[in-house]
């Protein structure tokens, strides 16, 4: 072998078609990032109020299914994968964040005002836009007060807009449970929203 066709590193010697093997899976995993990238984060989003931890969330979620690309056997869709290593990341940040009470929380929160832009608004004069905010305002308070999963399953339908079995794919729960979840979070988020719907 000439030593132009040959890499040399770990003490490994990668062929020309190790190396285009390589390559293939660096662009499918670039196209990958590119169509998630988005729900990914605005999920992250959803879940956290919080951009910069949003961000950093959505990074941790690539960096780890980059590193475990090869190991995606393709049982689900790759969307579903990811929603997995991101719900799990989510999961693991809530859990961190409870030990570590001295963090500060609403620093770089979403502002009511940015989340309520987020929305299709159709109305036009500024009584409509503030009560808008405030039903925003008042839906978001509700969805707080969820248990985590009913939380997880209720941002999942409604903001990433997923259906049933793709929650529970993403989730790793049962369809049932996934019913059960979004029934129960929906009543309290309608209690608390005074019956609204």
């Amino acid at each position: 072998m000439r030593a132009s066709t040959t890499v040399m590193a770990a003490c490994t010697i990668l062929d020309p078609m190790t190396m285009a093997t390589a390559d293939e899976h660096a662009q499918e995993f670039s196209l990958v990032v590119a169509n998630h990238r988005t729900q990914i984060f605005r999920f992250l989003l959803a879940s956290t109020r919080d951009v910069d931890l949003a961000e950093t969330l959505t990074q941790e979620c690539f960096l780890k299914a980059h590193r475990n690309w090869a190991g995606f056997r393709g049982e689900s869709s790759a969307m579903t994968w990811l929603m997995r290593i991101a719900i799990n990341l989510q999961k693991d940040h809530w859990r961190n964040r409870r030990l570590q009470f001295w963090r500060q929380t609403q620093t770089n929160s979403v502002d009511l005002d940015e989340a309520s832009e987020w929305l299709p608004n159709g109305e036009s004069s500024q009584e409509q836009q503030l009560l808008a905010k405030e039903r925003v305002a008042q839906v978001w308070h509700a969805v707080e007060g969820l248990s985590e999963r009913q939380r997880t399953v209720f941002l999942l339908r409604y903001v990433e807009e997923l259906d049933l079995a793709e929650i529970a794919a993403s989730t790793g729960l049962s369809e049932g449970t996934v019913k059960a979840h979004l029934s129960r979070a929906l009543t309290r988020v309608r209690v608390e929203l005074g019956g609204r719907r």
